[in-house]
């Protein structure tokens, strides 16, 4: 099973969007205001309304002077993102939006209500450089990173939405998941920018608690021991999908770069340093990457490397139309969890959302949609 892309680690340069509120610091915020000609006191106005009031609707600052106000807004809060469609399911709790950049370039959120919160799949970059084999987003390859804005837009959007009732009743996002298209330690000072924002309190940011926030990765080491570093509460998952080198070097080609063990000593570091249990992601597929012994490697392997520090969440895979991957039978996956929890590792499988609807990430960018 070659892969069919390589791997790409650095972003094609295209136009930047706009710089935007959430692309900058609390001082850079100020000068960008005193640029305008504002007092830098109008940078906490605009955030108060962007972050908490959730808007960029010049008609609701009614607290900024009415004279030159939308050019004072357009001009720090740019439209970053336009809704190119939007899809629901699961009886209304599952919402995917395919929306387009200034650019023209397409990416994908996904909001979802559970009955103990509402999450945000996010995208952080369009497209993917990690060439998975059975992902719609790393066969598409890798377009462009997103801007810090851009991820936090989508953000920002997504709450509104939550805020609005898009879910059914109305309610609050509370968890974000940076496990959209792209691989965010490949955008690493963005994802972190973003990342910032989301858990800032208002109206410095969202408010969302960094134990909401959960970051994942195909196994990028150095970056992981960036994030490390940070010693920031968010939640690392790592993408693992086998536990074994000879298969992950085709399924996740990164693994050539760094091995299992590598990445699972990083993991176990990150444990270490925030006290938060790493989330193991691990997409199971039919006849490949779902054998018992496969099972028993994988608990043995984490339970030797991260003891009580890992959660494995196994993803029945949602197939792309025409993929030859498909997801495993329910016996063979019951067993899979039964080998895993065997060897001492918490395991449970992941709650499947919008299958009628292409929830796999890439799909609805792959399929071209044309506007509502």
């Amino acid at each position: 099973m070659p892969a069919s892309l390589p791997l790409v680690f650095t972003a094609p340069r295209r136009g930047r969007p706009p710089t935007h509120l959430a692309d900058l610091d609390s001082e850079e915020r100020r000068a960008a205001v005193r640029a305008t000609g504002q007092p830098e006191f109008r940078a906490k106005q605009l955030a108060q309304h962007y972050f908490a009031g959730l808007t960029r609707d010049p008609a609701d600052m009614t607290d900024l002077p009415a004279a030159g106000r939308t050019a004072f807004v357009d001009a720090l809060l740019p439209e970053l993102l336009t809704e190119v469609r939007s899809l629901a399911c699961d009886d209304g709790s599952t919402r995917k939006t395919l929306w387009r950049a200034h650019d023209g370039t397409l990416i994908e959120s996904v909001l979802m209500r559970y009955p103990d919160r509402i999450t945000l799949c996010v995208s952080s970059q369009a497209g993917c450089g990690m060439a998975c084999p059975f992902c719609a987003t790393g066969q598409g390859g890798l377009q462009r990173n997103l801007s810090a804005g851009e991820i936090v837009e989508q953000v920002r959007l997504a709450a509104r939405m939550a805020r609005g009732g898009a879910l059914g009743p109305p309610g609050r996002l509370s968890n974000v998941v940076f496990m959209g298209m792209g691989e965010p330690l490949a955008n690493y000072n963005r994802v972190l920018s973003a990342v910032r924002a989301i858990i800032a309190a208002p109206p410095a940011g969202f408010g969302i608690s960094a134990r909401s926030v959960t970051v994942s990765t195909v196994g990028l080491v150095p970056a992981i021991r960036r994030l490390t570093a940070e010693k920031l509460q968010v939640r690392l998952a790592v993408s693992l999908h086998t536990p074994d080198d000879e298969l992950r070097d085709t399924l996740v080609p990164v693994n050539e770069r760094w091995k299992v063990a590598e990445v699972l000593a990083a993991a176990r570091e990150y444990a270490d340093t925030t006290g938060r249990r790493v989330s193991i992601e691990y997409a199971l597929i039919r006849d490949i990457n779902d054998q018992p012994w496969r099972a028993d490697l994988l608990g043995s392997l984490l339970r030797e490397h991260l003891g009580p520090l890992v959660h494995v969440n196994l993803i029945p895979l949602n197939p792309t139309p025409g993929s030859k991957w498909d997801a495993s039978p329910r016996p063979v996956q019951d067993e899979f969890v039964r080998r895993v929890r065997a060897q001492g590792v918490a395991c449970t499988v992941r709650d499947t959302r919008g299958q009628e609807i292409a929830a796999a990430c890439g799909q609805l960018a792959t399929e071209g949609a044309a506007p509502a």
